[in-house]
């Protein structure tokens, strides 16, 4: 044997190891999915001895959304709750302005003409001259504001729309 052909039959293993020590070199090639002769009672087994630790995750999963539930719930009543003694201080205050015109006083504009009424109540305090004028029969309230100056009038009409609007929060921002 001469050396040539020695070197051509080494020539092709050494050739088939090169090409599988470069990656990709046989792209082709896949791996195989091996199986194992597993019975039914190992299979059985298996899934006995892994079926607390699965229940146990269910268990932790279930748990973490009952609390993040909780939570989102928690902060709707705090929302509600907010809102709803923001609405109580809505009607006390409405309740207190409408008080503040009981009695005789509301009377005693009644019975005052138009233009005097005007004249006193524009020096008033503004919540306790729109509290007497909304007491006041509208007629008798319209000509009073049409007497007084106007930012007067204007201011009073503000707090008039404001008493009667239940959207009207304690704080204006």
């Amino acid at each position: 044997m001469t050396l040539s052909t020695i070197a051509r039959r080494l020539a092709l293993p050494v050739a088939g190891f090169v090409m599988m020590a470069i990656p990709g070199a046989f792209a082709e090639d896949r791996p195989g999915i091996t199986t194992t002769n597993a019975s039914a009672d190992e299979i059985r087994e298996f899934c006995t001895n892994i079926a607390d630790a699965a229940r146990d995750q269910r268990y932790l999963l279930q748990k973490q959304e009952l609390e993040n539930l909780q939570k989102d719930v928690d902060e709707r009543i705090k929302t509600l709750e907010a809102r709803r003694a923001e609405y109580e201080d809505w009607l006390k205050r409405r309740n207190d302005f409408l008080k503040t015109a009981e009695g005789g006083l509301v009377e005693i504009y009644k019975k005052m003409k138009p233009d005097a009424a005007a004249a006193q109540l524009a020096e008033l305090d503004p919540e306790i001259a729109s509290a007497i004028v909304m007491k006041l029969a509208p007629r008798q309230s319209s000509t009073i504001l049409g007497e007084m100056p106007a930012d007067k009038a204007a201011a009073l009409t503000r707090i008039l729309t404001a008493a009667s609007d239940p959207n009207t929060s304690k704080d204006p921002s």
